[in-house]
């Protein structure tokens, strides 16, 4: 074993260079994971906002995503089947079926402007959480479309009897 000690030519220059080649490449690849689990959450997190009359013709609002549909509860609509909500949605006219997995619970009934997070399946809105309209941070936020719904929701209410 050779322990003269070496001179400025004879460093170990190679073996350093490829753990700095191994240190970056590993870096690289950590920052392109870390963008692709980023990017992947930022898009999953957004939700359109559509209107019952814009499902299926306004782009953003069609089956191959998770959107929120804004309507009224259709009236005579509700009722539970198998652990499930099932209603109808009404927007200018249009309607869809909603099944909503549970009780909506709380102030929800016919009539009235509700908002539904979820997926359109094969012409049904499959829905895991549903909003109603109490609140003033709902109010300033959507003035215009809460101006319709309240249109709608009257709209309904004459019509019972």
């Amino acid at each position: 074993m050779d322990l003269t000690p070496r001179t400025a030519g004879e460093s170990a220059g190679p073996a350093k260079k490829k753990r700095n080649w191994i240190a970056i490449s590993f870096i690289v690849v950590a920052l392109l994971a870390g963008g692709v689990v980023v990017t992947k959450f930022l898009t999953s997190a957004i939700d359109y906002y559509c209107n019952v009359d814009e499902v299926g013709v306004r782009s953003g609002c069609n089956g191959d995503r998770r959107i929120r549909v804004q309507g009224i509860v259709k009236q005579h609509s509700v009722k539970s089947v198998d652990g499930t909500t099932e209603f109808d949605m009404t927007y200018n006219t249009k309607s869809i079926h909603v099944v909503y997995q549970g009780d909506p619970g709380g102030i929800f009934q016919e009539c009235i402007p509700v908002v539904a997070h979820g997926r359109l399946l094969n012409g049904t809105f499959e829905s895991d959480r549903i909003e109603v309209k109490h609140s003033n941070q709902y109010i300033e936020k959507n003035k215009g479309r809460l101006a319709e719904a309240n249109k709608e929701a009257v709209k309904c209410s004459s019509q019972a009897g």
